[in-house]
């Protein structure tokens, strides 16, 4: 069939621009509707911009007025019964994002719009009806997408409708689920989605960001406990000027991208990447960072309070507190000599061990119930039979007041039941404190280090023969196999995003765990989210001490193969693709390394004076345990990557400045190993 400009269902060009009118805003068309041009490989989408539209493209635009009015006198939008419209302004930055509740999602227990300039993402929160099984993970599931019509095109791919998850997605729905997960109340075990989409970008306002806020404000107005609401915003370094959410353009002069997410009072995660900056200015954009994110949050917590729903904290179920005193009675002094076990496997299988044993006893007892009843978390009353009168008696029950009358008697000497997971979880939480308090009390890790010790550190170059580079580098029961591997263009990454089809990158990393780099049997496929956000930390701690394309006109790939793991295997994948790229004659700027930082807060808890105690080098127990999980990448004086996990309620600045120049002097540590070990770092 041939086609032509009459066929059923199409527009000739020769007709009337047409425009649509409506009390919400008016659409209006170019005089070439429809399209008959595509955007090129080269254009970008500064044609969604206003006033920069080209008269061949088809465009519509709404009144910024119209648009941005609130609905919540607009009657026929809200269902009866149903949340009522609601939209509110929040300054951010030098301008303003719109927040609009209650137009659409209604059926969400929360839903939200956030528009900043032209960009636009719609975030929901659901949960089940049922809770899950117990657990000491929180059932979270994130999930975020650009629409590609939100940018006015389709995918450049042979399948136009999105599928699956782009890198650069997952990294978004990390981002989401890292600070909220903190912020979740324990004990909740109702499976819990947050979906995410951009519906509309203008080129200029970056959605990722904007997503972190709408989500956050979504889970707030639902029904979901959570501690505090979060926001997040992305702070840039313009010729040294600080910029809260810079626009794309700005971007692009930026030495600086962090994205950074907290409540009012603290920050709880941060991520990005940087041209070489010290310490100090990073603490000074992490400064400008909380003050915005403060606002926002105040904003937030005014508009809960006018259209929040009620918090389902009735649905929290705790194990039950006599369970920690017999869970702890038994494990005891072999607790601890149990976390003192230097070698990860032997540790973890003592503890399996005793663990199992703990519940046998426990159900010996009588403590533990084996049809996993729920535990019953206070004393319960019985029947007994009343001395003066023949008739049975209850307490609170259902029962004809002529039979029987009701008198408060305590179970005397009846043992509780337990469930076996809460005796698991419980188990969980004592095996932490104990960690923790022998961290503080004795002033040595469970391998015998000091809180600012590094494990001990070996690297080989140049093992796989028939590779361009390679080096297998060891830190501890921590190990990568980083392979390089050197191209033509044609080699190139290509990625498909809002903007255009044809992003080529000539510098990647691949970072791959299987299962049995922990002694497990796992599945083996897609790279998991886990796999994607390590493999983009390393990537990025990098990017920076590369040649240019003139300098060096080559695709590289790193693949950074974990082979033993006991924490901090995205820092030792950055370690390793250092040497491998030196392997492999690329000549760096400078070496790279990366470092692992935790932390235990309340040291006030275990006899301490209050004081954070920062660890370098965490291993896979102290990250478990511990309180925060800061990643630090970069030479001996300044920062190229970072990423930042915190699991409390937060860490003020002046903690970050205390990790950050700790971090500092490990690297300065690690390279020193680098160096003495190979010659060939000290001339680069």
């Amino acid at each position: 069939m041939v086609a032509n400009s009459t066929f059923h269902g199409g527009f000739p060009y020769t007709l009337t621009p047409p425009s649509i009118q409506s009390s919400r805003c008016k659409l209006m068309f170019s005089s070439s509707f429809p399209p008959r041009c595509y955007m090129s490989k080269k254009q970008s989408l500064s044609f969604l911009v206003p006033n920069r539209c080209p008269g061949k493209m088809f465009c519509s635009r709404a009144s910024a007025s119209e648009l941005h009015a609130s609905d919540s006198t607009n009657e026929s939008f809200a269902p009866f019964g149903g949340p009522q419209p609601y939209s509110v302004r929040i300054p951010v930055g030098d301008r303003h994002i719109l927040v609009e509740t209650g137009h659409m999602g209604r059926q969400a227990s929360g839903a939200v719009t956030v528009t900043d300039g032209e960009t636009i993402v719609y975030s929901t929160v659901c949960l089940a009806d049922v809770p899950s099984e117990p657990s000491d993970f929180f059932p979270l599931f994130v999930n975020y997408q650009e629409r590609f019509s939100a940018a006015g095109r389709t995918s450049g791919g042979f399948f136009k409708r999105e599928g699956r998850t782009r890198d650069h997605e997952v990294l978004v729905c990390r981002m989401i689920d890292r600070p909220l997960r903190t912020t979740m109340v324990k004990g909740f075990y109702h499976e819990t989605q947050i979906l995410s989409w951009v519906l509309s970008y203008d080129g200029l306002h970056v959605p990722d960001s904007l997503a972190v806020t709408a989500a956050g404000i979504a889970v707030a107005l639902s029904e979901v406990p959570n501690t505090k609401p979060i926001a997040g915003v992305r702070v840039g370094l313009v010729n040294g000027k600080f910029i809260v959410n810079p626009t794309t353009k700005e971007m692009e002069e930026s030495e600086l991208d962090l994205v950074l997410a907290g409540t009012e009072s603290a920050i709880l995660m941060i991520e990005g990447y940087c041209n070489f900056l010290p310490e100090e200015k990073l603490l000074q954009a992490l400064e400008v960072g909380q003050d915005s994110v403060r606002a926002i949050c105040s904003e937030i917590e005014a508009l809960v309070r006018k259209c929040g729903k009620p918090k389902m904290f009735d649905a929290v179920k705790l194990p039950p507190p006599e369970l920690y005193k017999h869970v702890e009675e038994i494990a005891g002094d072999e607790l601890v000599r149990a976390l003192q076990i230097k070698s990860k496997i032997p540790r973890r299988k003592a503890l399996a061990a005793l663990e199992e044993n703990v519940v046998t006893i426990l159900a010996e007892k009588g403590y533990v119930s084996k049809d996993d009843t729920p535990a019953i978390a206070e004393t319960i009353p019985v029947l007994y039979e009343d001395e003066d009168e023949d008739e049975e008696v209850v307490l609170d029950g259902e029962v004809d007041e002529g039979d029987v009358h009701i008198k408060p008697t305590m179970r005397k000497s009846t043992p509780l039941l337990f469930s076996e997971v809460d005796v698991k979880l419980v188990f969980k939480e004592v095996s932490s404190k104990y960690l923790r308090r022998s961290i503080v009390e004795g002033g040595k890790r469970s391998d015998g280090r000091t809180s600012e010790g590094i494990r001990p550190i070996s690297s080989r170059c140049a093992l796989l023969p028939r590779a361009h580079g390679s080096a297998l580098f060891t830190r501890g029961e921590t190990q990568s196999l980083a392979v390089v591997t050197l191209g033509d263009k044609q080699m190139a990454q290509r990625v498909d995003n809002l903007e255009c089809d044809d992003v080529v990158k000539r510098f990647y990393l691949q970072y791959s765990f299987p299962p049995s780099s922990v002694g497990e049997v796992g599945r083996i496929g897609a790279p998991s989210r886990r796999e994607i956000g390590h493999g983009t930390l390393a990537e990025r701690a990098l990017q920076p001490s590369l040649p240019s394309e003139v300098e060096f006109p080559y695709t590289i790939r790193v693949e950074s193969n974990i082979t033993e793991s006991n924490g901090s295997s995205s820092m030792a994948s950055v370690c390793g693709g250092c040497l491998a790229l030196l392997d492999a004659g690329v000549p760096l700027k400078c070496s790279i390394a990366g470092i692992a930082m935790g932390m235990v807060l309340d040291t006030e808890e275990f006899g301490g004076d209050g004081t954070p105690l920062i660890l370098s080098d965490i291993t896979g127990s102290e990250d478990a345990s511990g309180d925060m999980d800061f990643k630090v990448a970069g030479n001996e004086d300044s920062i190229t990557a970072f990423q930042l996990d915190i699991k409390v309620g937060g860490i003020t600045l002046p903690v970050m400045k205390q990790a950050l120049l700790q971090a500092r002097d490990g690297r300065r540590i690690i390279l020193g190993k680098f160096y003495s070990k190979h010659s060939l770092l000290k001339f680069i």
